[in-house]
């Protein structure tokens, strides 16, 4: 399978890439003109200025792919820190009942709970007594689901941050091909210039040789 652009080079390929074939652009254009082909100068700088616009579509692909998935990777993170929020919603409904419970003894049954077997699964072998008094027991209930409730807490406040990391890279990212981009386009504009000095010496060079014979 051909590997698009942005797998064949790192950001800073690119801008390395098309700094060497600038480089050799510059040595064409300082050649002695006496010692210059110019049919040959000038299929060598059109390849050069060729492979100049390669990098410059692949950068521009690079890029484009790089929003996407940038694009993609945020509104996956937003699913998903919408669903910690109503988590976290139902978090804090549970935590006020459990208070209520503590405060009105008579209003617990209010109270959304795992169901006793699913408590009797989950639950710290120490918390899940058969022979534990129904008092207890409750209390246990609800000492357990306050405990699940914090863990969530927790694993919602590790992957917010795993949003953010991942956000922040992708924004980094996504500066760094913008940059390539632009040194891409700079470098195409001082070729372009190049190339029409290279096609004023291909007539001098004709004519010269057009002399000689």
């Amino acid at each position: 399978m051909m590997k698009s652009p942005s797998d064949q080079h790192e950001p800073l390929d690119f801008y390395a890439n098309a700094e060497e074939v600038f480089d050799k652009l510059r040595a064409l254009v300082e050649q002695p003109q006496s010692s210059t082909d110019g049919a040959a100068l000038h299929v060598h700088a059109m390849a050069l200025i060729g492979r100049l616009k390669f990098l410059n579509r692949a950068a521009n692909t690079a890029t484009r792919e790089k929003k996407e998935a940038t694009g993609e990777a945020r509104q996956e993170m937003d699913q998903s820190h919408l669903g910690l929020q109503n988590l976290l919603y139902e978090k804090r409904h549970l935590e006020r009942e459990i208070e209520k419970c503590r405060q009105f003894a008579s209003i617990y049954q209010d109270v959304s709970l795992n169901s006793l077997e699913e408590f009797m699964q989950l639950a710290p072998e120490e918390a899940r007594r058969p022979d534990e008094e129904e008092h207890q027991l409750m209390l246990n209930r609800l000492s357990f689901e306050l405990a699940e409730r914090q863990r969530l807490d927790r694993k919602r406040h590790d992957l917010v941050k795993q949003k953010d990391d991942l956000l922040k890279e992708s924004k980094a990212k996504t500066a760094t091909m913008e940059n390539v981009k632009s040194q891409i386009e700079l470098l195409i504009k001082t070729a372009t210039e190049v190339q029409k000095k290279v096609d004023d010496l291909v007539p001098v060079q004709n004519q010269s040789t057009s002399a000689g014979n």
